[in-house]
């Protein structure tokens, strides 16, 4: 058994680097630093290690070459999932190219919600140092945050140095919306976080009250959804009163329609508070399985987020027009590849098309693909590079193990190659 030490993690979003892990062979255990959402990713067992075509287990070669098959014979094929590191999504990126292919990350739709609104009105939203070192008030929109990253409050709010802050303690901490499952936002000095509860789709209306708060803006009534006008003024002055106020949201978790208005009323709110005598940043979540690395990827290769279109010999984006399940739905698509190097549990969408899967060792499939090879997962068995949610730094990912399964870029390049 061999220890290894400042491990980071490609699957909390959040940059974690601190955890130990004990290898065993094939074997991991996550010995210290683990958490509710990185220990179960880091010790799944391999279970597969060789390919398959119709359910049979073949050589890598077997496997590409029918994959290439199949892409040469389709009009319109799509590739989803994009749950990889940098080099996959590379690989990823030059297969659409060749092939014509759609690219569709698997959580684009929330994803969009903030794109519509960058794209529309733009924001100004911090980092995770920013945080921190600087925030001393945290206002949480519309999700557990606990939930989310469960060791977001132990590194980044109550940390015991800050280069700003005397005492981080202090910090002040309010949701509104979700309530936190746990007891991580609770300060070191046992002051709970504030919490003004609401259902989801009050979030539009309450957020429209707390911007026109902020605004000092008259506002009638006395009750907004729930929640007492008293406490929604509290939570204005605070934000103001703030030196490094910083609003964080999660557009996946905000699933309503117009969501995307929602995320602008935000970040409008952000700059509205940026005009006074203060400073107010905002910071969407997300990040989780690659999320932030497909769209860093796609944006640096083609100038376009994930959800675009390379048939026509160059890349063509839409958020709407390139969804990949309503492709398949309609038979726009007529193949489809699932790339997905870090959950086991998320499958393809069901679709009679013939499907690849380029996925972590584990998947269960309802419906057998017709061509399933199994990858390497990138910080345990190969090294490579991730973003993490605030998009300003590409964690260095550690390989762990020798399990002998490639990586998600050598068979993405291999199937070009066989094009």
């Amino acid at each position: 058994m061999t220890e290894i030490t400042e491990v980071p993690s490609p699957f909390c979003g959040i940059g974690t680097d601190d955890l130990t892990i004990q290898v065993d062979g094939l074997s991991l255990k996550v010995s210290e630093n683990g958490c509710a959402v990185n220990t179960p990713a880091f010790e799944q067992a391999i279970t597969d290690t060789k390919a398959r075509v119709d359910a049979k287990e073949v050589s890598m070669e077997v496997a590409v070459a029918k994959a290439a098959e199949l892409l040469r014979a389709s009009n319109q094929p799509v590739i989803g999932g994009c749950a990889t590191d940098v080099n996959g999504m590379r690989g990823l990126m030059a297969l659409a190219d060749h092939c014509g292919a759609v690219v569709d990350n698997m959580n684009f739709t929330g994803a969009r919600r903030n794109f519509l609104a960058l794209q529309d009105t733009g924001w100004m939203n911090t980092t995770l140092a920013e945080i921190k070192n600087r925030c001393d008030y945290f206002l949480v929109v519309g999700v557990d945050l606990e939930g989310f990253a469960p060791r977001f409050f132990e590194r980044y709010l109550w940390n015991q140095e800050s280069m700003f802050l005397t005492d981080t303690s202090q910090r002040e901490i309010v949701y509104i919306g979700k309530a936190p499952s746990g007891d991580a936002s609770t300060s070191p000095a046992g002051v709970k976080a504030k919490v003004l509860p609401c259902a989801d789709a009050d979030l539009p209306e309450v957020m429209a009250v707390l911007r026109a708060l902020v605004k000092e803006k008259k506002v009638v009534a006395e009750n907004i959804c729930g929640i007492a006008l008293s406490d929604l003024k509290i939570v204005a002055e605070q934000l103001k009163a703030a030196k490094y106020g910083v609003v964080a949201w999660a557009a996946g978790a905000l699933n309503f329609d117009q969501a995307e208005l929602t995320v602008q009323m935000l970040s409008e709110m952000v700059k509205d508070i940026n005009t006074m005598d203060t400073r107010c940043s905002g910071f969407p979540l997300g990040g989780k399985e690659g999320d932030q690395t497909a769209n860093q990827v796609c944006g640096w290769t083609s100038a376009y987020p994930a959800r675009a279109r390379f048939s026509s010999g160059f890349p063509e984006y839409d958020p709407f027009l390139y969804d990949s399940n309503a492709m398949l739905a309609n038979g726009e698509a007529d193949v489809l590849v699932w790339v997905q190097a870090f959950n086991a549990a998320s499958v393809p969408p069901q679709t009679d098309k013939p499907t690849i899967v380029v996925a972590r060792s584990g998947m269960v499939f309802d419906k057998e693909p017709d061509v399933f090879i199994p990858v390497g997962t990138p910080g345990i068995d190969h090294t490579g590079h991730a973003y993490r949610l605030d998009n300003v730094v590409a964690i260095r990912l550690k390989k762990c193990r020798d399990s002998g399964l490639p990586s998600t870029a050598d068979v993405l390049n291999a199937i070009e190659q066989a094009l």
